[in-house]
Formats: structure tokens, C-alpha cells, sequence
């Protein structure tokens, strides 16, 4: 038999970017306490959260845990029967204790002998007895960005806890948790609604709820404010700009919105559009309205938590708070045109970027040199406005705009190197030089701004690694795992044949004028990094780790050359009579191989035997056509051509003695499967492969 369970933590205000992950998160630990606790679940768990509470809702929970069979072993047989087979006490308190007769037990066979042996029937115990004792611990382990304590409770929490709601089948699971006894009663809208509610199961909350102001359903907040939105930007003809995420965080504000539409000076529309919109979507949490023609209007709408009893007051009181907030962006913007843009560069010298990595000025200095080292390889007609967008890119972080909204940084450079005449390119690179931002973020649109971008992140990733900050398991204060990805995504995106090795040395080398440091180590350690970051994009790609590892080990240095070797040898794979018989050849040459002098040169007139001139031959018949399909990027064909060495190989083994004692042979046979092996190498590391 299933009953219901329904659980909620009321608390005071949760942050809003808190919500979701904590629900999930709980969601998550319900799904395992069920699991690991034999508690069956005939359909899916839910959660809910508003800015007071987190619910979850399981509408099939089993009424009692699975029985299940726990195998026991006891001691051993020669100890538990006599001479005679008659149980001694060691038998007997065996059966007793695990409630079986004498008759029941069996043996089992172990390397120490024969034991005895049972299958215990362990009975399920009723599910809400499990619950008062697992609830309070999955509520404990829900981890928070930041927690408090409260009072003299000892519980840490991210607010402190002011009701538990838990019902199993309309029955209250007791326990405690932060001084709070669980019960049957939930609480209201803080305003609307400020009182104490009893709840019989979820379809009743849900009732309930409603009717004293609370939408507990987290999608139906978000469309209701996208529908409060929408109505109210039609009464000025507007259309509200889409914002995904401020409607995310402004529903995770409210547990009843309503929305009212305000107005401001029109002379503040003078100010740049990311301007304004920054003003009212960060502090204000307002959503900024467009005319059709997507011109900004002089319009936003703020959503309230509450009914407004006289909408008009509530309406001016967002305008007054706002016209504030515009007055001060304005006097920033004015105050910031009275210099241009690039007489700010001096300034970063007196900005400290990382006190052994130097000034932000120094900083600039090193990624400029950069970005015309790469410009000069993949796009030498750009060098100079790569140069220019480098040097001025960081020039608006000591801005006054910039100051009071960080979130800015790049748009107002690009807004002010636009005002000061600046080539459009070069302004765009300013503001694209950040793209990615994150994960699935656009890609900067210029080559310009892609080449700036590039220079930038290799060196903060090259300074921190040689200071010795780099990153460690899951800590990455300074998001060089993101600087990484985003590194390699241009690259992809680009097709840059750009070498990753000699970018490195290049941030290296500009490095070495400002610090000392260990340069083998910090060049291997920065190439991993990549080499990590890239196999783990690939896998979560879908990419088979063998495919990746084979692919990766036998060079990684032109990353846009990657992805098309692997669907090169994926397809080869798929469509290869025998592609493990080919593998397993070239592990044989692998381990031939292993600590091997290179040697490379091969004497063709101490052959002795026919098989060595049979491979060689072989080997010099391929050699240049697979090479000259690799430089036009037919991997297919060459792996094609490159398996027709298996044959030659295979007789190569049966027919000599590799390291054979003769020196002068043993190094000229080494050196035929050293050339063969590198002429696999140029494709892929068979070896790699679990066969």
C-alpha cells in the first residue's frame, strides 16, 4: 500500500539564487534515503520553494520498507560440531541469534576452511518510523553557499527554520530539527495572509495556500510574472525586453507577484541602453520596456510580493527609488566622458592585478604582446586592432560606471571607445574579449575580439600556474577551468591551426621578465591542464574515453584538428573488419618499444632476414602517402592505408627476434618499428585501447 508524504521547511527569506539549487539538492538526497532505506516510490518526487520555504511531495511512498534476505556468516564449522557432528554452543548460539534452528544452518566454503552460514529475514520496518529518523538528516546535509546559526541552536542553517510541515498519509512524522518540532500546520503570506494553517495532504495545501497568498509552485510564479509583465506593457504600447533570468531570480522574490508599470525622464534615455537596463534589472530587479522598433522606452515594471492597496503610491515609490539610481548613472557617464578611454591605461598601474603577478597595466602589457603574436599567425591583417583592443580593454575597469556596476566591465568600454571615435571592430573586441562568460555563452563575433579574448585568458591561466595557484580538486577561485574551455571553444570555432605549445611558451616567455619560476614545470603543468579540461569536454560529448585517450595521447598541440581525427577513427572503427586485431598489433609495438632508446635510423644492409625488408619496404610505401593525406586532413583514408601494415608487422614479430643480443641488429630492428610506430602515432595511440 503507497500513502502520501509531504514535507516543508518554513524559514525567513532564502536568497534567491539559493532556491533551486537547494531544492534539487534535497530532491536528490530524498531519492537516495529512499534507495538505501528499501522504501519503494511508485512515481516521482517533487519540490517547491518560494522565498520561505522548500516543499516536497511524493505521492506513492510505500507504507513499509522491503523486507530483505542478509546473508550472516558464523564461525567455523570444525569449531561449531564435534567429532561426532552434534552443535556445540558455538552452533547453537549462532541459530539463536540470527532466530533460525540448527537444522537451518548451512556452510560455505572459504580459503580458511568451511563456516557456517544462514540467510537472516530482516522485516521491513514501517516507513514513517524510517522517515523520523532520516528527514532530519537529509534536511541537515542540504548544503548552502553560505549558512548561519541563530539563537543558542547549534543547527547550521541558510535561515533560521520556523516551521516543519510532515505528513505521511495525512499523519505528522515526528522529529526535530533547529529546536522546531515538525507538525501539521504551515504559514501564510507574510502580509496577506500572516497566519498559522493546518494541512491535511498536498491537494489541501495546495488549497490552502493559495487562498492566503502563496504560489508555491515555482513555474507558475515565473509565468505569472511574465504575464503581470506582459499586461502591463501593453497599456504603454511597449514590449518587454526578454530576460530569462530576471524573471527566474524576481520569481524566487515573491510568493504572490503583481506587477505595476512606472515611468522616468526621458532625458535619461541619453544615457547608453546597458546603462539604463543594468540600473533597473541588478538593483532594482526591474524589467526595462522597448518600442517596437526595439528602442528603449522611458518605462519599467517592477513586480511587487503584495496587493497594492492605492497601485499609484506603490508606482511612485518605484520611480522615486529609480530616478536615484539613473541620477547617480548619469553623473558617473558624464564624469567618465571628461577623459577618453585610452588616457585611462596609465592608471592601471596603480591597480594591482595579483601582487606577484603585478599591475593590471602589466597584465595588459603581457596579453597585448600576445595578441599580435597570434594575430600575426591566424589573422596578420588584424594585428593592429588586436594590439589597439588589447590595450584598451581593461581601460573602463577604473571608470566610475564601471566602479558601481562591475557587471558592465567591456560593455562600457566598448560604449566609450565607440563615443571616442575608436574603430567599431575594435570597440566590439572590447566588450567580446569576456565572451564565453560561462558555460554555453555566445562566442566573441569578431576575430578581433576572439584573438584579445585568447591572449587574455592565456596568460591569467600561464601567471597563476607559475606562481604555483593553480587549480585544485574542486576548488578554482580564479575560474581557470572556465578559461580553459573558453580558450579552446575559439579555437574549435575558429579552426585556428594554432599551436597550443608554442602559446604557451609565449606566455612564458613574457612571464619570465616579471618572475622567476620553474618553467618545465609550469609549461607541463599548463599543458596537462588543457590536455584535462579538452578530454573532459570531449566525454561529456559523448566521445568513448578509449577514442578520446587514443586520440589525445598521440599529440595534443592543434586542438582544431581534434574532433575531426576522432570522427575519423570512430568511422574507421565502425566500418574496419578487424579494427581490435589491428589494436592489439600496435600494443605489441608499444611494448616492444617501451624505454627504447629513439634511434629512428635504419641500415638496410644488415637485414637478415626477409620479414625486416618486407615491413621496411611496406612502411617506405606508405610513408609519404599518408603523410600528405594527413596534411589535407583525410584521416579516414590514411588509417585506411595505415592498417595495411598490420600484415607486414605481424610477419615482422614471427619472423626475427627483435631484441635479439646483437646489438647493431637489436637497434636497427628497434628503429624499423620506432619509424612504423611513429607513422601510427601521426593518427592515433592504438595502444589506448581496452582490448
Amino acid at each position: 500500500m503507497s500513502v502520501e508524504l509531504l514535507l516543508e521547511i518554513g524559514t525567513e527569506e532564502i536568497p534567491a539564487g539559493y532556491l533551486y539549487g537547494a531544492a534539487e539538492e534535497l530532491k536528490s538526497l530524498a531519492e537516495k534515503g529512499f534507495r538505501d532505506n528499501r522504501i519503494g516510490t511508485g512515481g516521482e518526487i517533487s519540490v517547491y520553494y518560494t522565498p520561505r520555504r522548500i516543499a516536497m511531495v511524493c505521492a506513492d511512498l510505500a507504507e513499509r520498507q522491503e523486507d530483505y534476505t542478509q546473508d550472516v556468516m558464523g564461525p567455523p564449522r570444525k569449531a561449531a560440531f564435534d567429532g561426532e557432528g552434534n552443535p556445540t554452543k558455538a552452533a547453537t548460539g549462532f541459530a539463536v541469534k540470527n532466530g533460525v534452528s540448527v537444522q537451518d544452518i548451512t556452510f560455505i566454503e572459504t580459503p580458511r576452511g568451511e563456516y557456517l552460514f544462514v540467510k537472516r529475514m530482516i522485516p521491513g520496518r514501517q516507513t514513517i518510523d524510517v522517515l523520523s529518523e532520516i528527514l532530519p538528516e537529509m534536511i541537515s546535509r542540504i548544503s548552502w553557499p553560505k549558512s548561519m546559526r541563530w539563537a543558542d541552536i547549534g543547527f547550521p542553517f541558510v535561515r533560521p527554520v520556523h516551521w516543519v510541515l510532515a505528513l505521511l498519509g495525512g499523519k505528522v512524522i515526528p522529529f526535530e530539527i533547529a529546536g522546531v518540532k515538525s507538525g501539521n500546520t504551515t504559514m501564510g503570506h507574510r502580509f496577506m495572509s500572516p497566519r498559522t494553517i493546518t494541512i491535511r495532504d498536498f491537494q489541501d495545501y495546495l488549497k490552502k495556500m493559495k487562498e492566503n497568498y502563496v504560489v508555491v509552485n515555482q513555474i507558475d510564479r515565473m509565468q505569472g510574472v511574465e504575464k503581470g509583465v506582459n499586461e502591463m506593457v501593453k497599456k504603454v504600447s511597449g514590449v518587454p525586453i526578454n530576460d530569462p533570468e530576471l524573471t527566474a531570480t524576481v520569481a524566487n522574490l515573491v510568493e504572490y507577484p503583481t506587477a505595476v508599470c512606472g515611468s522616468f525622464d526621458r532625458a535619461f534615455l541619453e544615457l547608453p541602453p546597458p546603462v539604463l537596463i543594468t540600473a533597473m534589472r541588478k538593483h532594482q530587479k526591474y524589467f526595462a520596456v522597448e518600442d517596437q522598433k526595439g528602442q528603449l522606452m522611458p518605462y519599467f515594471v517592477a513586480i511587487n510580493n503584495t496587493l497594492a492597496r492605492d497601485e499609484a503610491v506603490v508606482t511612485r515609490g518605484h520611480e522615486r527609488v529609480l530616478r536615484a539610481r539613473l541620477s547617480d548613472a548619469a553623473f558617473f557617464f558624464r564624469e567618465d566622458r571628461k577623459r577618453p578611454l585610452a588616457d585611462r591605461l596609465d592608471t592601471l598601474k596603480d591597480v594591482i592585478y595579483q601582487a606577484r603577478l603585478g599591475t593590471s597595466y602589466a597584465k595588459v602589457e603581457r596579453f597585448a604582446a600576445l595578441a599580435r603574436l597570434i594575430a600575426q599567425e591566424v589573422a596578420p591583417e588584424k594585428e593592429e586592432y588586436a594590439v589597439l583592443a588589447a590595450r584598451l580593454c581593461k581601460c573602463d575597469l577604473v571608470t566610475s560606471m564601471v566602479s558601481e556596476f562591475p557587471e558592465l566591465q567591456g560593455v562600457m568600454g566598448r560604449e566609450y571607445a565607440t563615443l571616442d571615435g575608436q574603430p567599431e571592430e575594435v570597440c566590439e573586441a572590447i566588450r567580446e574579449h569576456y565572451l564565453p562568460a560561462k558555460a554555453g555563452d555566445d562566442l566573441p563575433g569578431t576575430v578581433t575580439g576572439a584573438i584579445v579574448g585568447m591572449a587574455d585568458r592565456i596568460d591569467t591561466i600561464s601567471g597563476f600556474f607559475t606562481i604555483g595557484l593553480e587549480p585544485t580538486g574542486a576548488a578554482d577561485p580564479f575560474a581557470l577551468r572556465r578559461h580553459a574551455l573558453a580558450i579552446i571553444r575559439v579555437i574549435e570555432d575558429r579552426g585556428w591551426s594554432i599551436s597550443l605549445n608554442e602559446l604557451i611558451s609565449k606566455s612564458l616567455d613574457l612571464l619570465e621578465r616579471d618572475i622567476n619560476f620553474d618553467r618545465e614545470k609550469a609549461h607541463g603543468g599548463i599543458l596537462n591542464f588543457f590536455r584535462d579540461r579538452y578530454k573532459n569536454r570531449m566525454l561529456t560529448a559523448g566521445y568513448d574515453t578509449d577514442l578520446v585517450e587514443s586520440i589525445v595521447s598521440a599529440g595534443f598541440d592543434r586542438i582544431s584538428e581534434l574532433a575531426l581525427r576522432m570522427d575519423h577513427l570512430r568511422r574507421f572503427i565502425r566500418e574496419s573488419g578487424d579494427f581490435n586485431a589491428l589494436a592489439l598489433t600496435f600494443k605489441r609495438v608499444s611494448n616492444i618499444l617501451k624505454n627504447q632508446e629513439m634511434i629512428l635510423k635504419v641500415d638496410e644492409t644488415i637485414f637478415k632476414d626477409p620479414t625486416e625488408s618486407g615491413l621496411w619496404t611496406a612502411f617506405k610505401g606508405v610513408k609519404d602517402n599518408v603523410r600528405g593525406l594527413l596534411d589535407e586532413k583525410r584521416y579516414f583514408d590514411a588509417l585506411n592505408i595505415i592498417a595495411g601494415l598490420k600484415k607486414p608487422v605481424d610477419a615482422y614479430f614471427d619472423g626475427v627476434e627483435v631484441l635479439t643480443k646483437d646489438e647493431s641488429l637489436r637497434n636497427n630492428r628497434v628503429a624499423i618499428l620506432q619509424n612504423v610506430a611513429g607513422l601510427f602515432l601521426g593518427l592515433a595511440d592504438f595502444s589506448k585501447f581496452s582490448i
